[in-house]
């Protein structure tokens, strides 16, 4: 089980945003997306990564007008990456270990896809309701 196993049922597509963008706009296209968390990618490199939790700091911090900053003064960087070979386990212990929810998934430089921890945590339930599944399926056949 792999990183590729999960962005080809998910798809490849990635929501991202600019560096120069700001704070507001960052905001709007979470809430438009319906998405926590977006890469900050420049000359389509990923070069960190903004959450929610960036935003809602920065405002409870600076009031309204911390809105206006711009997204590479709020965002965590670098970005912990992985890439589509990674084990789904291998990805989920990264992503305990660091405390984080979202990973960019890279091919060489390039994004490739980006998963999140509720992706990873889903298709592990899947598998294992699939084997249980075989599993029951096998012992009434016995």
């Amino acid at each position: 089980m792999t990183i590729a196993a999960i962005l080809n049922g998910k798809g490849h597509e990635v929501v991202q945003i600019a560096p120069d963008a700001s704070l507001q706009e960052a905001a709007g296209l979470l809430a438009e997306r319906r998405i926590g968390c977006v890469p900050v990618v420049d000359g389509g490199k990923v070069i960190g990564i903004l959450s929610e939790r960036d935003i809602v700091r920065s405002v409870g911090k600076g009031g309204g007008g911390a809105l206006a900053q711009p997204v590479r003064d709020l965002m965590t960087s670098p970005a912990v990456t992985i890439t589509s070979d990674v084990a789904v386990i291998s990805a989920l212990s990264l992503m305990t270990r660091r405390r984080i929810r979202h990973l960019p998934v890279l091919d060489g430089s390039r994004m490739v896809g980006f998963v999140s921890i509720g992706d990873l945590v889903k298709y592990r339930i899947d598998r294992i309701e699939a084997e249980a599944a075989a599993m029951r399926d096998y012992i009434q056949s016995v």
